[in-house]
C-alpha cells in the first residue's frame, strides 16, 4: 500500500511542474512580445499647434542719429577758454556755448587788415600811375613839357617863314625841327607815365596781393567766429567731450546740440532682403540697454545703392522715431525688425514640424502613438514658427524628429520623449 501511494504522488507532481513550465514559457513570450513592441516604437520630440500672433520680419542692426544735428569742431590747435553750458542743458538759439582762446586769431585779423590797407594803396597807385606825390610831380612836369613843346613849335614856324625870305638857313630850320620833335616826345612820355606807367603783369601782381590779403582777413574773421561757439537752434547739449582749459587739436569735437524728441534710425539691410522692403512698412526697434522696450516707426526711405559695411553688402534705410521721453540716445547701436507680414490669432506650428515633398507641404501628427501625415497650407512664418491656414486642428501634437535619427514616415509607431 505504501508503494502505490508513492507512485500516485509522482504523476501529480509532474503535472504541476508542467503547468509551471508552461506558465513560464507564456510569460517569456508575453515579455518578449512586449519588449519587441516597445523596441518598435521610435522615440520622437514633439511640438504643438497653438494660436498666437505671428510676425514675419527682416532682422538687422541699426544706429540712432540726431535730427537737425549741430556740432562744432576746433578750427585750429588752441585751448578751451570758457564753457557756459553743461551736458544735458536745453539751450535756445543764439546761446553762447563755449569760447576758444582766440589771441592768435585776433593777431591774424590785425595783420590781414594791415595787408589789405597796403594792398589797396598799391592798387590805387598802379591804377592812377603812381602815388599821389608821384602823380602831382608827373603832372607838373607834363605842363612844363607841353609849354616847351608849344614854344618849340612856334620857333619852328618862325624859322620856316624866315627861310622863305632867305633870312634863315636850312640848318637853322632843321635845328628848330629837331628841338620840336624832342619836346613833343617828352610830352608823349609823360602822358604815358600818367596813364600807363605800370605793365599788365605789375597790375595783376598788386591785385593778387590785394585778393590774398582779403582772403587772409576773411579766414581770420571766420576763425574768430568759430572760436565763439553759438547754438544755431533750440536743442539739448547731448555731447560735450571737452573741459575748460583743455588743449584741442584741429577737428576735435567740441559740442553737439540737437532736439532729441525725434531721432533718426539708420538701419542696414542685407542685399538678399532688400527686395522685401516697402516704404511705410512697420519697423520695431529694441535696445539692449532697455530690455523689453520697443520703439515703433515706419520706413521713410528705401536703399538707393548697395554698399559694403564690414563684411556685409547692405542697403541703408531710415525712419523717424518718436523719442518723447528722450530714452533713445544718439550714436547707440540698436536691433531692428522690419515687419513684412503679421497675422493675428494664427494657428502656428514649429518650423521644424513642416516638411515638403512633390505633393506639397505636410506635417506628422501624433495620434495614439502613431504618426499620421497631414497635408497643410502655410502663410506667414518667422525664425521658429509657421502659420498653418488649413489641414490641421488646434492643439495638434506634431512630431519634430526622431531622437535616434530615424526618418519619420506615415504610420510609424512612436513614443513621445518630451512632454
Amino acid at each position: 500500500m505504501a508503494v502505490a501511494s508513492e507512485n500516485g504522488h509522482r504523476p501529480a507532481s509532474r503535472r504541476l511542474t508542467g503547468i509551471i513550465l508552461i506558465g513560464l514559457i507564456l510569460a517569456v513570450i508575453v515579455l518578449a512580445a512586449f519588449v519587441s513592441m516597445r523596441r518598435s516604437q521610435v522615440p520622437v520630440r514633439v511640438g504643438h499647434a497653438d494660436r498666437e500672433t505671428i510676425t514675419s520680419s527682416i532682422a538687422t542692426n541699426g544706429r540712432i542719429e540726431a535730427l537737425n544735428n549741430f556740432e562744432a569742431h576746433a578750427p585750429t590747435a588752441t585751448t578751451v577758454k570758457s564753457i557756459y553750458v553743461q551736458q544735458g542743458d536745453w539751450v535756445k538759439p543764439g546761446k553762447l556755448l563755449l569760447q576758444l582762446e582766440d589771441a592768435n586769431a585776433r593777431l591774424q585779423a590785425s595783420r590781414a587788415e594791415a595787408q589789405i590797407k597796403g594792398a589797396e594803396a598799391d592798387v590805387n597807385a598802379v591804377q592812377n600811375g603812381g602815388t599821389k606825390e608821384e602823380v602831382l610831380t608827373t603832372r607838373n612836369a607834363l605842363l612844363k613839357a607841353e609849354a616847351d613843346r608849344d614854344a618849340a613849335q612856334r620857333n619852328l614856324q618862325a624859322m620856316q617863314r624866315l627861310a622863305q625870305n632867305g633870312a634863315a638857313s636850312q640848318g637853322e630850320v632843321r635845328a628848330a625841327q629837331d628841338q620840336f620833335r624832342i619836346a613833343e616826345a617828352n610830352v608823349h612820355l609823360l602822358q604815358q607815365k600818367l596813364g600807363g606807367r605800370y605793365s599788365s603783369q605789375e597790375v595783376g601782381h598788386v591785385q593778387a596781393q590785394q585778393s590774398e590779403a582779403q582772403a587772409s582777413l576773411a579766414a581770420a574773421q571766420q576763425l574768430l567766429k568759430e572760436s565763439n561757439v553759438i547754438a544755431p537752434h533750440e536743442g539739448m547739449v547731448y555731447s560735450q567731450p571737452v573741459r575748460q582749459g583743455a588743449f584741442v587739436n584741429p577737428g576735435d569735437l567740441l559740442v553737439q546740440v540737437a532736439d532729441l524728441h525725434k531721432v533718426r534710425l539708420r538701419a542696414f539691410v542685407d542685399e538678399p532682403e532688400i527686395g522685401r522692403l516697402l516704404q511705410g512698412q512697420r519697423v520695431e526697434v529694441t535696445w539692449d540697454a532697455l530690455p523689453g522696450r520697443v520703439w515703433d516707426c515706419t520706413l521713410a526711405s528705401l536703399p538707393t545703392a548697395v554698399v559694403q559695411r564690414g563684411t556685409r553688402m547692405v542697403g541703408e534705410v531710415t525712419c523717424i522715431i518718436d523719442n518723447s521721453d528722450l530714452k533713445l540716445l544718439p550714436n547707440t547701436n540698436v536691433t531692428v525688425a522690419v515687419v513684412t507680414a503679421r497675422q493675428e490669432n494664427a494657428l502656428t506650428v514649429p518650423r521644424e514640424a513642416v516638411h515638403l515633398d512633390a505633393n506639397g507641404q505636410y506635417v506628422f501628427q501624433v495620434v495614439n502613438g502613431e504618426l499620421k501625415r497631414r497635408d497643410v497650407q502655410t502663410s506667414v512664418s518667422n525664425l521658429t514658427r509657421v502659420a498653418v491656414t488649413s489641414g490641421l486642428s488646434d492643439n495638434a501634437v506634431l512630431a519634430l524628429g526622431a531622437t535616434n535619427m530615424r526618418s519619420l514616415s506615415d504610420g510609424m509607431l512612436v513614443k513621445v520623449v518630451n512632454p
